[in-house]
């Protein structure tokens, strides 16, 4: 019964895993909300280079991160406030960092149509996801490179936004 009990605990979602699951929830929303009009009314005026993908992609590869973001960022808190209760504040910290400069773009760029401050704040968001993976790997080699395609989504990102800025300056 113990060795039923305790597997029925261990596979049970961690708290720490339902509130970044919230936490990059939310972010996906606010950042949805600003983006919807934007994407059928403004977006497709815009002047865009070739390689950017047809809009069909990005909800597919942000669902797969926004997911990849909440349950690595969940373990790596865990494993953090096992050992290194300010290593985990400060993960969290970097991470709810990370998701305001991830929603804000979208009001940046969708809403407010400010190319240049969004393609800055495109960059930002490549470091903070960058930042992000390099903690992450430093407790779990596995999950960071289980996050690594969130940094690398982001720097694309930044090369999108900045080459949609030079395109309509």
């Amino acid at each position: 019964m113990l060795a039923l009990r305790r597997t029925t605990v261990e596979t049970m979602p961690s708290r720490t895993l339902l509130a970044t699951g919230l936490g990059t929830a939310a972010a996906a929303v606010i950042g949805s909300i600003a983006s919807k009009a934007g994407v059928e009314t403004w977006y497709p005026t815009v002047r865009k280079p070739r390689y950017v993908p047809p809009n069909v992609v990005f909800p597919i590869a942000w669902t797969s991160l926004y997911t990849d973001i909440a349950v690595t960022s969940a373990a790596t808190i865990d494993r953090l406030r096992a050992r290194d209760a300010a290593a985990a504040k400060g993960y969290t910290a970097a991470l709810g960092l990370n998701l305001v400069l991830n929603a804000g773009w979208s009001w940046l760029f969708f809403k407010a149509h400010k190319l240049g401050p969004s393609a800055v704040a495109a960059g930002a968001l490549a470091v903070s996801s960058a930042d992000l993976a390099r903690r992450t790997a430093q407790v779990s080699p596995a999950a960071g490179l289980a996050l690594a395609p969130y940094p690398l989504w982001c720097t694309f990102a930044t090369v999108m936004s900045t080459d949609i800025w030079r395109l309509n300056r």
